[in-house]
């Protein structure tokens, strides 16, 4: 589903390179976790993917379902079928969720969303979620905690049903409660048909999932493939062995 091909990637306007060399396959139906030391590259590795204009790609290869989309804008590279959680999410006065849903469900699948069909999904997954209800006509994210934010864009991604999701640090500053719900969602949406990719620091929030493969980032590269247990690794010992 997901072909990186030695990818150098670095901070635009500027000769800072960040990724340096990347290679990284994800086929359907697989969870793959990319952890790694603060600056080793994992949350710039996904804003690279979706082209976000503060980075720059130097050489190699992004190929989504066989295409490749380096040079495709961010809001093209997401109606291709992938979905990325912030780890800081946005906040936006003025939008409620359900408009804001409803707009990308829209693009996304470029057909008229039917109300009624729309309401009773996005109250079944919020039931799934322990979500209050009420919730969905509030502005998006406003006077929201950051559990519930995380958890808000879980809904998105159970709403939106991407073809991969990539999740940033969504566990980042939850406490156990959050994320055994963002844990949850993962579930929900995980199927033979799609792709997961978590970054994160801790083992957390996969410690009930069932993890294909756990890549350990380091200065812009994957150092290090295993499967769970080598989370459980980095866990009891940290990333000492990738300091030099």
């Amino acid at each position: 589903m997901l072909k990186i091909k030695d990818l150098y990637a670095k901070v635009s306007d500027s000769n800072k390179e960040i990724i340096k060399g990347l290679n990284l396959e994800i086929n359907k139906g697989e969870i793959h976790v990319i952890m790694g030391p603060n600056g080793s590259g994992k949350t710039t590795l996904s804003n690279v993917i979706f082209n976000n204009p503060k980075y720059e790609i130097t050489s190699g290869e992004i190929i989504f379902d066989g295409e490749k989309i380096n040079d495709l804008k961010t809001d093209e590279i997401a109606k291709k079928g992938i979905f990325m959680s912030f780890q800081i999410p946005e906040v936006i006065p003025g939008i409620t969720n359900a408009e804001f849903l409803k707009s990308a469900k829209t693009n996304i699948t470029g057909e008229k969303v039917n109300l009624f069909s729309f309401a009773n999904e996005l109250e079944e997954n919020m039931e799934k979620l322990d979500m209050n209800k009420s919730y969905i006509n509030r502005e998006l994210n406003v006077g929201f905690s950051g559990g519930e934010k995380k958890k808000n864009e879980i809904l998105q991604m159970l709403t939106l049903n991407p073809k991969l999701a990539i999740l940033d640090e969504t566990d980042s500053g939850l406490d156990v409660d959050a994320i055994n719900t963002v844990s949850k969602g993962i579930k929900l949406f995980k199927n033979d048909d799609n792709a997961v990719l978590i970054i994160t620091h801790n083992t957390k929030l996969i410690k009930d999932l069932d993890i294909d493969y756990v890549h350990i980032l380091k200065d812009g590269k994957i150092v290090k493939t295993g499967s769970k247990e080598l989370a459980k690794e980095i866990e009891e010992k940290g990333y000492k062995e990738y300091e030099n």
